[in-house]
């Protein structure tokens, strides 16, 4: 079947907003062929530098016929209402038709053809593409993310014909600004598209983009006995500014390796886009660079790597300034300056903040470790934890707040657990960031994560959808992984509101719905009150690996059984209550049964008592099969009122007993 093939060509796309404009292009193109009533073979789309490419392939030559049955107004509506009706569907009366008292409009529709949809559908992607910034330029009215410069447009391979806001569809592009051979070709399908980029210089591919920059990567650092520092970011964003990527290895003064890593890394990174290059063997960053040009030099890159090398020392003399800076001045004289950093205008300064998480930590310590010293160690931390964030080192490099903080702390004399808690106070910043581990960071780390919490939930200032920009789920799980990798059993309903319990609860169902656990067993459990992660996370694990077995499927079976019994009796009147009985001339499934609460309630509590959870569902299973019977041989609604009475005290104690463990009607397998 045909295959359309769209480009727009523009002036250079921000590498941050390449992958986005694809993903957005391409939701457009299905979104507009389906409701035209195509469904696409295939939809593929590239972002590149210049260009977003789109591919579709399996479309027809044109539309197929559509009949149509649109509502109208009711018989003897007012004549108005039927006159807009006719407007719209373009009908005389006559030609409705009357059912049930309604007029129907039965509308037949003659497809078009295929181009002519898609010269309306690219000129409505065009106008209405969501850019996050864009621009107008010359005379015309088009916004863009930068001036449009052509658009390519194929099917079948005939131009679709077209123009938007003065800009002509056709069938040609260009490739690479400097190395293509200068003049633009044609292109009138996909296969022809990609191999003519090719020979002008281009990689339509961003994944083989970064392919090409990570193989040659690698290779220059490895021939010099070296690994390439791997940088996920740095990667998506260098392959966005290159069409034509050719990494070279520059060299750097080895004066500069006095610095912290991080600081040269982060030179690299945030101000040439260079990658990092260390010893494999020791870990430590070597005097060498990789930057990723966008052209092939005929000199094999020298000059380029020169000229990076003259810019970076630039950099780095900048950083070392601040570095030699800082050191002079101590972390506690910079408390005063925190004063006047803005924390949130609902919330005070930044200096009020760090006196929260100080008072926070003192309050969390003993739950994490009980003695004098880390509490000592913690709360100093948290007193210094911010004091970075006046420093001229972070002042130019943001992201690296708590890291410089650390190595001033070091400078400074300060112990290593205080320097090691403000290093990583900020961790985990993500699914997969390391969680501190040392007791004085946990406990560092966990009060600035709470006094976040705290602090926004308390100005309302809440998570909605997809919104949450002081990333408070982020630090709701946080607390989360912090307090079961510590095994810290902090009770959290000292510490925040039951709103915001609640929103650990549903960040906890997220964490654990990830590990592949189920949600429902979250509400199970949270439904008895209890705050504490590490003790809420082994009932769960307990629960569902009772409820994998047969007595537990079964025992859940009737445990809903009692309780529904139980619900349509409430409905009649209050329930009885009371202690069952063993009553003389009951059968001896109800004895059974009574007998087989009383030992199990005893050895349930003792096995909760020591949190033994695994036991405790065990002495549940023992009730499987007394339930079982009871339910086969003994009829509930007795006509005696007290064998009736009796019997609804015992499934009441059924629901009981199993409720200590965990509330089974939140259970839904």
């Amino acid at each position: 079947m045909p295959q359309l093939l769209l480009e727009l060509f523009s002036e250079e796309i921000p590498a941050r907003m390449q992958a986005q404009a694809a993903r957005d292009l391409e939701r457009m193109a299905r979104e507009k062929l389906a409701a035209e009533g195509f469904i696409p073979e295939a939809v593929k789309t590239f972002g590149g530098p210049r260009r977003l490419t789109l591919v579709v392939e399996g479309l027809p030559p044109a539309q197929a016929d559509r009949r149509e049955e649109r509502k109208g107004p009711r018989v003897g509506a007012p004549e108005q209402a039927l006159a807009g009706f006719l407007r719209s569907t373009g009908l005389a009366k006559e030609q409705l038709v009357e059912r049930d008292g309604v007029y129907f409009a039965e509308l037949h529709r003659p497809g078009r053809p295929t181009a002519e949809i898609v010269a309306e559908m690219v000129d409505a992607i065009v106008r209405g593409f969501p850019w996050p910034k864009s621009m107008t330029w010359g005379t015309g009215t088009l916004r863009w993310v930068r001036p449009l410069r052509r658009i390519l447009c194929v099917f079948d391979r005939q131009t679709v014909p077209f123009e938007v806001d003065g800009i002509p569809s056709g069938d040609v592009t260009e490739g690479h600004r400097f190395m293509g051979p200068g003049q633009p070709f044609r292109a009138r399908d996909f296969d022809e598209y990609q191999q003519g980029l090719a020979r002008h210089y281009v990689v339509l591919d961003p994944e083989e983009r970064k392919s090409i920059i990570m193989d040659a990567a690698r290779t220059l650092a490895f021939a010099r006995g070296y690994e390439l520092v791997e940088d996920e970011g740095l990667l998506d964003e260098v392959a966005g500014l290159a069409e034509w990527p050719v990494p070279i290895l520059g060299d750097m003064d080895p004066a500069f390796l006095d610095l912290p890593p991080e600081v040269i890394r982060t030179s690299m990174r945030v101000h040439q886009r260079y990658f990092a290059v260390r010893d494999g063997r020791t870990g430590f960053l070597v005097p060498h660079f990789i930057t990723v040009a966008n052209i092939e030099a005929e000199d094999g890159g020298k000059t380029i790597a020169t000229g990076n090398a003259r810019v970076l020392s630039a950099r780095l003399n900048d950083a070392r300034f601040f570095w030699e800076a800082d050191k002079r001045i101590p972390l506690e004289d910079r408390l005063a300056k925190l004063k006047g950093v803005t924390f949130h205008a609902k919330l005070g300064t930044m200096a009020e903040r760090a006196g929260r998480i100080e008072a926070l930590a003192g309050r969390i310590a003993p739950y994490v470790r009980d003695d004098a010293q880390t509490k000592a160690w913690a709360t100093l931390a948290a007193a210094l934890c911010k004091a970075d964030l006046v420093s001229g080192m972070v002042g130019e490099f943001p992201e690296l707040q708590g890291v410089m903080g650390a190595y001033y702390a070091e400078a400074q004399g300060y112990d290593p657990e205080v320097v090691d808690a403000i290093r990583h106070h900020y961790k985990p910043q993500g699914p997969n960031d390391a969680v501190p581990v040392q007791a004085a960071a946990a406990t560092v780390a966990l009060a600035d994560k709470l006094d976040t919490l705290v602090s926004f939930f308390s100005i309302g200032e809440r998570p909605t959808g997809s919104r949450d920009p002081y990333a408070l789920r982020r630090a709701a799980i946080g607390v989360i992984r912090i307090l079961l990798q510590s095994r810290t059993r902090l009770p959290l309903k000292e510490f925040v509101s039951d709103e915001l319990l609640a929103f650990f609860a549903e960040r906890l169902k997220v964490q654990l719905r990830e590990d592949g656990q189920r949600h429902d067993l979250v509400d199970a459990v949270f439904a008895l009150g209890d705050d504490d992660i590490v003790r809420i996370v082994s009932r769960i694990n307990a629960l569902d690996d009772f409820l994998r077995t047969e007595d537990g499927a079964n025992l859940l079976a009737g445990y809903k059984r009692a309780v529904n019994i139980l619900k349509a009796e409430e409905k009649k009147g209050a329930l009885p209550t009371g202690e069952p009985a063993d009553m003389a001339g009951a059968p001896p499934e109800e004895a059974g049964l009574i007998n087989a609460l009383g030992h199990a309630e005893i050895e349930i509590g003792k096995a909760l008592g020591k949190e033994a959870f695994q036991a405790a569902m065990r002495e549940l299973a023992a009730l499987r099969a007394p339930v079982d019977a009871f339910f086969d041989k003994v009829l509930v609604n007795s006509d005696v009122a007290a064998e009736r009475d009796n019997r609804l005290r015992l499934l009441a104690k059924v629901r009981d007993a199993m409720g200590r463990v965990a509330d089974f009607s939140q259970v839904t397998g």
